[in-house]
């Protein structure tokens, strides 16, 4: 049995991947923004065969001090063996070519957040020497594109943070899994029209759980992105220009 600390647990990736962790019998925490949607799932995860599940309040978009609500979460747990960041928003890239406020809101939320709440629980891994730390990044990091490049920026933010604390875990025996997406169908893309390159969260989910008990570092989600974004990265600027990506 693992000790499971979820932030963001109201994503679909988040909540498909709490399903495994319950389903093996994990103690789980949940922090999210929904009150009433975390008490859902929460005992749905019970019913799955989830040791003990725990739920706290946590909103990215409120500049707060969470210090203590985390060290509550770890001693309600008694310890902690994984943790899993997941929490994110998808901006309107139109909008925040005109907004610097919509731009700002969407880097804080979807990186400066996330340094946070890395800065914090990469101390409390260094200190016991073991554990995992899993964080949902992008495809979309990977290089910038006009069509969603401050979210790409806040993504490309968050796997260089990644990048760097794995370095300096490294040394702890502490795992740090970086995990880039490509397109997932979730209420987040929900007016997107779908196609061949579109996986479910549940698909993801299992990637995730295996990657971590694998130790793996950086994972893209479904594979085939990975080469995607190796021929993306490798076009010539005066080539990538003309496109419409």
């Amino acid at each position: 049995m693992k000790k499971v600390l979820i932030i963001g647990a109201t994503s679909a990736i988040a909540e498909a991947t709490a399903r495994l962790f319950a389903k093996r019998g994990d103690q789980l925490f949940l922090f999210a923004r929904d009150q009433e949607k975390l008490a859902t799932i929460a005992n749905d995860l019970k019913i799955r065969g989830a040791q003990d599940v725990y739920t706290g309040v946590y909103d990215a978009s409120i500049q707060q001090d969470n210090e203590n609500n985390f060290e509550e979460a770890i001693k309600q747990l008694g310890g902690l063996d994984v943790l899993f960041v997941a929490h994110g928003i998808l901006p309107d890239q139109k909008a925040c070519e005109v907004s610097i406020d919509d731009t700002v809101k969407a880097f804080d939320i979807n990186a400066t957040s996330v340094f946070a709440i890395l800065t914090h629980f990469a101390n409390v891994f260094e200190t016991q020497k073991k554990g995992s730390i899993a964080v949902i990044s992008s495809v979309a990091g990977d290089r910038g594109r006009q069509s969603n490049y401050v979210y790409g920026a806040a993504k490309g933010a968050v796997t260089i943070f990644l990048q760097g604390l794995r370095h300096r875990l490294a040394k702890s025996g502490v795992q740090v899994l970086t995990i880039k997406p490509g397109f997932v169908d979730t209420p987040m893309t929900a007016t997107f029209d779908k196609g061949a390159l579109w996986a479910q969260p549940e698909q993801i989910a299992k990637l995730i759980v295996r990657s971590l008990d694998r130790k793996k570092s950086v994972i893209y989600t479904p594979w085939f992105w990975g080469v995607i974004m190796l021929i993306i990265r490798s076009v010539p600027d005066w080539i990538f220009h003309k496109t419409r990506l």
